[in-house]
C-alpha cells in the first residue's frame, strides 16, 4: 500500500512515467478485429458480426441495434452520431443521425407552459427518432451485410435476454414516471402492483412490441431483394417504412395521443446527414470531431488552446497542470455554451474564427494562476474577417447566468448535478477490421425513464431539453421546428501520418469532451496505453452550462480523484477551486489505439461502469 502511494505522488508531480502502471482491467489486443461498448452482450453481437465475415461498419451498426434493445441508456428512438474512417479513400467521414424539433415546437410554445427550458422527460422532451435512420444508412453505404443480418442479435434479445442489474434497477427506480406514459408501463413494468415492479436482474425481459418493428423492417428488406433490388436498395426500403409507412404511423399516434409533437411530415423529411467533418492538428495529429451541432469542436479548441503550454514538463494532474486544463475547458467550453449550434439555420455559427489557432492563442493569455469564474465566451468574429452581431447579448447573458449557479459546494457522489453531468445518457460503440475500416459512435437519447411510442417498442428521445429558449443564453441554439439542438454526443477520431492513430469515444453528458481531452492527452503527453488512459484519473469541471434540465452553472466546481494528493488539493484551494472527490473519476471511456509498428490494434475499455470489448 504505501508503494502504491509513493507511486500515485510521484506520478502526480510527473517524476516517473505512467506505463509502469498496472490497469484494473486488461487491454484488449487484436490483430484481425476488435468490437467494444457500453455492454457485454452488446460487445459480443459485434463479435458474431465480426465472426461472419462482416466489417467494422457491420459489427458497430449490429452493436448499436443491440445496446438500443438492451436499454444501455439510450433506446431506439434516440440519436445516433458516428465518425467512420473509410480505407478506400482514406478519408474521415460524418454521421449525422441526430432528429429534429416536431412541427408546433416553438418558444411561444413551451414558454406558454411556463417552461424555461423543454423538459426533460416525455413525449414533449422528444425529438424525432434518428438511430433507426443512422444504422441503416452506415450499413447502407459502407457496410457489407443484411439488414437481416446485423438485426438478428438485438431481434433474438427482444424476444427475450437476461436483463443486467443497471438497466432494472434504473426502472425500479423510476417506475413512478414511468408509470405516466401507458405504452411504457407496458413493456417496463411487467410486475405491476408488486413490491418491485420493474424486471429482476438476470429475469428475461420480452419486448414483443420491438421484435415486431424489427421483424417489419427484415420483412421489407425481403421483400425489396425478391423484387431484385439492391443489398442498397433494399435496406433503404426497410429506412422508408420506419419514416414514411406503417411504423411510422403508429409512431406519430402513439406520441401524439401522449402528448407529443410528431407528425408523418417530420418523419418523412427528415433525413440523416454525410457531412465533412471539423478537424484540427495537434503536434502532427489530425483530431476529428463532429460539426457544431455538437459539443464536439470544444475539445479542438482546448487542443488550439494548450498547445501554446508544455504540458509535459507540468506533470500530469499536478497542481499546475490542473489548473491550466481546468481553465482551458472554461474558455473552450463557454465559446460552445454561446455559439455552437445546428448549421443548417441562421445565424451560423462562428467556427473558422473558434477553430483558428490565432484565436486560440488570445484566449491562452486568459489564463492565469487561480481560477477565474468570470471566464465567458470569447470574441472569434476578427479572427474569421467579420463583425460579431450578438455582442449586445454578452453582457445580457452575464447576468441571467447568475440564476443558473446552485449553492457550491458539490454535495458529493450522490448530488443530483453529477447525474446530468456524469450519468446522463449515452453509450460508446469502437470498432476496427483488418481492412481498415474505424468506426465511433456515441449514439444517445430514449433512456430510462422513456415514453415509449405506441405499440412499436420504440423508447422516444429526450433531447429537446439541450435547446434554449432565451437568445441571451445562445443565439445559434434557440428552438425552432425543424432544427437540431445542440448536443453533447461526440465521437472522436485521430490520424497520425495520414492513418488510423486513436479511435475513442466516452459515455456522459457536459463531460464528455472533458473526458475525452484527457483521455488523449494522457496517450500524446503523458506515454499511457489506451487501456491506462481509460482507467486514468481525469478532472471533471462543471463551469461549464449544463446541456441537461435547469442547465445549471457552477463556477469553481471541480470534481478530483481520490487519490489526488493533499498538496495537490491544499495548492487548488489556495486558487479559487471548490472540490469533490470521487474514488473513480475517467468516465466510461473506450478507445482503440492502433499499433502500426506491429500491424495489430491496443483496445481499451473502461472500468467505470460496464463497458467490454472482445478482439480477435
Amino acid at each position: 500500500m504505501i508503494k502504491k502511494i509513493i507511486f500515485i505522488n510521484l506520478l502526480c508531480l510527473g517524476l516517473i512515467g505512467y506505463n509502469q502502471a498496472q490497469t484494473q482491467k486488461p487491454p484488449l489486443h487484436g490483430k484481425h478485429w476488435m468490437a467494444i461498448t457500453g455492454k457485454p452482450l452488446g460487445a459480443t453481437a459485434g463479435a458474431m458480426i465480426f465472426n461472419q465475415g462482416g466489417n467494422a461498419v457491420d459489427a458497430s451498426c449490429a452493436m448499436l441495434a443491440a445496446v438500443c434493445t438492451m436499454w444501455d441508456v439510450l433506446s431506439w428512438g434516440g440519436e445516433t452520431q458516428a465518425l467512420i474512417y473509410n480505407p478506400k479513400t482514406g478519408k474521415v467521414i460524418a454521421i449525422n443521425a441526430m432528429g429534429i424539433a416536431p412541427t408546433g415546437a416553438t418558444v411561444e410554445f413551451f414558454k406558454g407552459k411556463d417552461m424555461p427550458y423543454p423538459p426533460e422527460f416525455g413525449p414533449l422532451a422528444a425529438t424525432t427518432p434518428g438511430t433507426p435512420g443512422g444504422l441503416m444508412t452506415m450499413l447502407a453505404e459502407y457496410g457489407t451485410m443484411s439488414l437481416e443480418q446485423i438485426l438478428a442479435p438485438a431481434m433474438e434479445m427482444a424476444q427475450g435476454y437476461p436483463i443486467e442489474a443497471q438497466a432494472a434497477n434504473s426502472i425500479e427506480s423510476r417506475k413512478d414516471l414511468i408509470k405516466e406514459w401507458p405504452y411504457s408501463k407496458k413493456v417496463f413494468l411487467p410486475h405491476l402492483g408488486e413490491e418491485r415492479e420493474a424486471p429482476f436482474a438476470g429475469e428475461v425481459f420480452v419486448q414483443e412490441d420491438l421484435y415486431q418493428t424489427l421483424k417489419k423492417l427484415v420483412d421489407t428488406e425481403k421483400q425489396a431483394l425478391a423484387q431484385g433490388k439492391s443489398r442498397k436498395e433494399a435496406i433503404y426500403a426497410a429506412n422508408e417504412r420506419f419514416y414514411k409507412g406503417d411504423i411510422a404511423e403508429e409512431i406519430v399516434k402513439g406520441t401524439r395521443e401522449q402528448g407529443g409533437l410528431f407528425t408523418m411530415e417530420d418523419l418523412a423529411k427528415w433525413k440523416v446527414k454525410i457531412e465533412e467533418p471539423l478537424m484540427v492538428n495537434y503536434k502532427g495529429i489530425e483530431v476529428y470531431k463532429l460539426q457544431e451541432w455538437t459539443q464536439g469542436p470544444a475539445l479542438l479548441q482546448s487542443l488550439n488552446i494548450l498547445e501554446n503550454f508544455d504540458l509535459k514538463s507540468m506533470g500530469y494532474n499536478s497542481a499546475n497542470y490542473i489548473n491550466t486544463l481546468y481553465q482551458t475547458m472554461s474558455l473552450a467550453f463557454s465559446d460552445r455554451d454561446f455559439y455552437y449550434g445546428d448549421p443548417e439555420f441562421l445565424p451560423r455559427s462562428p467556427m473558422k474564427g473558434l477553430l483558428s489557432k490565432e484565436y486560440a492563442k488570445e484566449r491562452a493569455k486568459l489564463i492565469s494562476e487561480k481560477n477565474n469564474e468570470e471566464i465567458g465566451p470569447g470574441d472569434p468574429y476578427p479572427f474569421q474577417g467579420e463583425k460579431n452581431p450578438f455582442m449586445h447579448l454578452l453582457e445580457k447573458r452575464k447576468d441571467a447566468l447568475a440564476y443558473y449557479q446552485p449553492d457550491l459546494p458539490i454535495q458529493g457522489p450522490e448530488d443530483p448535478f453529477l447525474d446530468h453531468f456524469l450519468k446522463a445518457g449515452t453509450t460508446s460503440i469502437q470498432a476496427a477490421d483488418a481492412e481498415g475500416w474505424v468506426v465511433s459512435i456515441t449514439p444517445s437519447g430514449g433512456w430510462i425513464p422513456a415514453a415509449i411510442a405506441g405499440n412499436t417498442g420504440i423508447g422516444l428521445s429526450q433531447r429537446m431539453q439541450s435547446f434554449v429558449l432565451d437568445e441571451t443564453m445562445n443565439p445559434y441554439n434557440v428552438l425552432e421546428p425543424g432544427k437540431r439542438p445542440r448536443v453533447t454526443l461526440t465521437p472522436s477520431m485521430a490520424l497520425k501520418d495520414g492513418k488510423p492513430f486513436l479511435s475513442f469515444a466516452v459515455q456522459g453528458a457536459d463531460t464528455q469532451d472533458q473526458n475525452l481531452l484527457q483521455m488523449f492527452l494522457n496517450i500524446v503527453e503523458f506515454g499511457m496505453t489506451v487501456q491506462e488512459a481509460a482507467e486514468a484519473a481525469n478532472i471533471n469541471s462543471y463551469q461549464m452550462q449544463s446541456s441537461f434540465g435547469a442547465h445549471e452553472i457552477k463556477p469553481g466546481g471541480l470534481t478530483l480523484n481520490s487519490q489526488v494528493p493533499s498538496w495537490v488539493r491544499s495548492d487548488l484551494k489556495t486558487r479559487g477551486y471548490k472540490m469533490d472527490f470521487l474514488d473513480r473519476t475517467s468516465g466510461p471511456l473506450n478507445g482503440i489505439w492502433f499499433d502500426w509498428k506491429h500491424g495489430t490494434f491496443w483496445g481499451g475499455s473502461s472500468n467505470n461502469g460496464e463497458d467490454y470489448g472482445i478482439a480477435w
